[in-house]
């Protein structure tokens, strides 16, 4: 792969597994230095490091454990990184969780932390990345937001508003470092392959009776048009794009990766 991305550092959340992983590995191939952060079982996070070190050139990557539902810990990691990587060019909000129940049921305590985690920490660690982005005068922020970012779903409140808040933020940030050499994008991805969606498809399939490939295509994938897929490596290919050279006049937009659904 082109080192387009040689000599740039970047931080990554929710980066231990599927999509953040996924970017962090591709963007330490294009020559990143790359700080994961996220949740998982120790010997998952040790090969997420060692996996994406070895795409640096060897040992394991840093690595932060903060929980970004607080904001003292989502400053202290920006920090952290910016020490540990000796600059902080790229800041990629990729965590996120989900609950779905209807609005009525819908418990308080996960409605604050689908906020808390999926949209109130990207403004937490956009405002700390974003002074030192412009003392160096360059930097690239990029929201994960989802196709749930620009439309809505049933059962999905907190998730749907947290996604849309994603939007909004990254096109206010885009707007306040328009006369910079710093963008700010977001990426709306549909359902993408990972361990946890795929996870998904067999009980679907049990529920309602019909093969797994028939629970993907009619329930899982019902309003993504392509009926696939979006593979994690399409996600990352996007983000390595809008950080390399050619995407200074890229600023503001939500670019959907979805098989169509928001076509419609």
């Amino acid at each position: 792969m082109d080192r387009t991305l040689e000599g740039r550092t970047a931080l990554i959340t929710g980066s231990t597994s599927g999509i953040g992983h996924g970017i962090a590995m591709l963007m330490a191939h294009a020559g990143a230095k790359v700080m994961l952060n996220g949740f998982g079982k120790p010997e998952e996070i040790a090969a997420a490091r060692a996996s994406v070190g070895s795409a640096m050139g060897g040992g394991d990557a840093p690595y932060s454990g903060a929980d970004i539902s607080k904001p003292d810990e989502v400053r202290a990691m920006v920090a952290d990184a910016q020490a540990r990587l000796g600059s902080l060019d790229i800041l990629v909000n990729n965590a996120g969780i989900q609950y779905v129940s209807p609005i009525e049921e819908f418990p308080d305590a996960k409605w604050d932390a689908i906020i808390a985690i999926n949209m109130s920490s990207n403004f937490h660690a956009i405002k700390a990345a974003l002074p030192a982005m412009r003392a160096r005068n360059w930097g690239r922020i990029i929201n994960i937001a989802s196709a749930h970012g620009l439309r809505a779903s049933p059962h999905k409140a907190a998730y749907v508003t947290a996604k849309h808040g994603v939007v909004g933020l990254t096109k206010v940030v885009a707007l306040e470092v328009a006369t910079t050499p710093i963008t700010s994008n977001a990426i709306c991805p549909g359902f993408v392959r990972t361990p946890l969606a795929e996870a998904q498809v067999g009980p679907l399939a049990k529920e309602h009776g019909v093969s797994e490939e028939v629970a993907l295509r009619d329930y899982l994938l019902e309003k993504q048009p392509s009926k696939r897929w979006v593979e994690v490596d399409d996600i990352a290919h996007m983000a390595v794009f809008l950080c390399g050279p050619g995407s200074g006049g890229i600023n503001g937009i939500a670019f959907s990766a979805d098989g169509g659904w928001t076509a419609s």
